[in-house]
């Protein structure tokens, strides 16, 4: 069984296997119902950021889920950054601390990119 003991809220990369809990809706769009929670430990397939808005998103692989509505164990999922970190997010240790890091000073990178790009884009307006 995976521990997941590492808090890392605001700095999950790719390779990491993470568990965090979201609220689940029911209901139409319009008027959605409050269901309960769900935990989700999954692995992080993929991640990205929107170039726009630097929205984080990531590509989740499902490896076990409880609560309200589980998700099925196997199944790949998306979610914001913004909504995998709401409530807190712990990590599992990796085999290599160092590869780890250097995932890490990547996505920071790409992340320290793309807001300058930004910032570019609304001084030429």
């Amino acid at each position: 069984m995976t521990e997941f003991t590492i808090p890392c809220t605001g700095d999950v990369v790719t390779g990491d296997q993470i568990e965090f809990t979201e609220a689940v809706f029911g209901g139409s769009f319009r008027k959605p119902r409050y269901l309960g929670e769900r935990i989700v430990q999954a692995e992080v397939v993929r991640d990205s950021y929107g170039a726009a808005k630097q929205q984080h998103t990531f590509t989740l692989r499902v490896l076990a889920s409880s609560g309200v509505e589980p998700l099925t164990p196997g199944a790949t999922t998306t979610r914001k950054g913004r909504n995998v970190y709401r409530n807190g997010t712990r990590r599992a240790a990796w085999a290599a601390e160092a590869d780890r890091r250097a995932a890490l000073d990547e996505k920071h990178g790409r992340g320290d990119a793309a807001r300058a790009d930004r910032a570019l884009r609304k001084e030429a307006f």
